[in-house]
């Protein structure tokens, strides 16, 4: 897709489809489609009239201009209130426009940037959500439609911007940031009989050739040299290899710091000898989304550039039941030194997270990060859409969330109460791998906390917003690539 900015009057735009949002105060509070309105003699008030368009969040109204204006089609999308309308909702609002335009079977769409929002980051975003909300995977199906290409070939952003340099410096970090989501989403989306830890391996390999990472895979025997017990544990019961991955970005001159990035990568989670459900197991390829979303993200990172030293770790395995499975009441023996009693197989991703991030630490990073789809009670929690966060240093889970605020990412804060950390005593070790049913989510941060130490650090727990029941704006159903949009906001700023 080409884009391209446009400074001219949205009526004399020559495109196929013209989007025009209006806020809830209608027609009347936007000055594009007034003469819209003006230009068609009054037809899109009078639609708009039938039809109960207000600007309401969710509402659209099309028209065919029949030569009236420059554009084949106006578009009016409503976007509920000005002072709500944040990252995500810019986000939205372009890959509602570019899936009308694909839909009206239109070559060209241009969408009409609401005043006030058309400053740098608000042109990537844009450009972001009408390549997302393009995004398909289409791999495994063969009807016709499924084969049909995209007929759009070129988005404009009718903005009030003057610099042609600012929308090329946007546009070509928006196309980065999407391709690599779209990535995240690929790994994610892919079967997990396909999707095993080897081929995550060739995939991360394929990355960090194409985009100048260093990369270092541990095979199981290293990863027994190095006392990883609780991550082979997890890896024992099946007959897939695990594989343990650690990439490498580091700028042209001396970083000005360096960061960890440790993603959670059981890329099938069958619960082991905690046996899921039928319905609990159905979606379970999406257990390595924050594997999907690190090994994504410093990809991305490589190419926009950063000052800091970025490292990305990943321990990935299945989560099998079978004869060399770990058991209930085993004492596993992380490569930390620490022991834990495992009461449940089906709380295995902090098994492998513990390990990675001890191995993360034998780096010294200033600080560290790990992103992972860990707990239903996240979800109970939090909802379907918005991470948890936890750490230790308020400072830097504050400059996590402004960053993933500006990202158009939604995640809140959560405590980590010492009082929990009783949960998890064990009579035998020196912990168990899981608590009480209340606050699952914050005694699985607890446990991960235990490997830490003093090193800044956040915990980000994705179970809910990682995979999508259904598409919505730029988010496709299944998986979404979360999180990779909000490092690279932290680890790459503009400028």
């Amino acid at each position: 897709m080409k884009f391209s900015a446009a400074s001219s009057a949205p009526v004399d735009v020559a495109t196929d489809l013209l989007a025009i949002p209006v806020f809830d105060d209608g027609i009347p509070g936007s000055e594009a489609a007034k003469a819209a309105d003006a230009k068609l003699g009054g037809l899109l008030a009078a639609a708009a009239a039938d039809e109960r368009f207000e600007g309401k969040a969710g509402q659209s109204l099309t028209l065919h201009t029949h030569g009236k204006l420059a554009a084949r089609r106006v578009v009016l999308l409503g976007i509920g209130k000005a002072a709500a309308f944040d990252a995500a909702d810019a986000r939205h609002l372009a890959a509602r426009a570019a899936k009308l335009a694909g839909a009206s079977n239109s070559k060209s769409f241009a969408l009409v940037a609401p005043t006030g929002r058309d400053d740098e980051r608000f042109l990537q975003l844009y450009v972001e959500g009408a390549l997302l909300g393009r995004y398909k995977f289409g791999r495994y199906q063969t009807a016709e439609d499924a084969k049909r290409p995209d007929p759009v070939e070129a988005f404009a952003v009718v903005t009030s911007a003057k610099s042609a340099e600012a929308f090329a410096r946007a546009a070509k970090r928006a196309e980065i940031i999407a391709s690599s989501v779209a990535k995240a989403r690929d790994l994610i989306n892919e079967p997990a009989g396909y999707m095993t830890p080897r081929r995550m391996e060739e995939e991360a390999r394929a990355l960090a050739k194409a985009h100048g990472l260093t990369i270092d895979v541990l095979g199981p025997e290293k990863c027994r040299e190095l006392g990883m017990g609780m991550f082979l544990a997890v890896s024992q019961g099946s007959v897939e290899e695990p594989r343990f991955i650690h990439l490498v970005y580091k700028p042209a001159g001396t970083p000005k710091k360096k960061v960890a990035l440790v993603g959670k990568g059981v890329t099938f989670d069958s619960g082991g000898l905690s046996l899921k459900p039928n319905e609990g197991m159905l979606d379970m390829k999406v257990d390595m989304s924050g594997s999907a979303a690190v090994i994504s993200a410093i990809a991305a990172i490589a190419q926009v550039g950063s000052p800091y030293e970025v490292h990305a770790f990943t321990a990935l395995t299945e989560n099998m039941p079978s004869g060399s499975s770990y058991k209930l009441g085993d004492v596993l023996r992380s490569m930390a030194g620490k022991t834990v009693e495992i009461n449940n197989t089906d709380a295995e991703g902090r098994l492998t997270l513990g390990d990675a991030i001890t191995y993360a630490l034998k780096q010294k990073p200033d600080e560290i990060f790990d992103f992972a789809t860990l707990t239903g009670a996240c979800v109970v929690a939090l909802g379907p859409h918005t991470a948890g966060v936890m750490g230790n240093n308020e400072d830097l889970s504050k400059a996590w969330l402004a960053a993933a605020k500006s990202a158009g990412e939604d995640m809140w804060p959560l405590p980590l109460s010492p009082r929990l950390r009783d949960q998890l005593k064990s009579e035998i070790a020196d912990m168990r791998n899981t608590g009480e049913r209340w606050g699952g989510a914050l005694t699985a941060g607890l446990f991960l906390k235990e490997f830490v130490g003093e090193t800044p650090w956040v915990h980000v727990d994705i179970a809910g917003p990682a995979s999508a029941d259904k598409e919505f704006g730029y988010i496709s159903k299944g998986g979404v690539g979360f999180a990779v949009s909000t490092m690279v906001e932290y680890l790459a700023p503009r400028g």
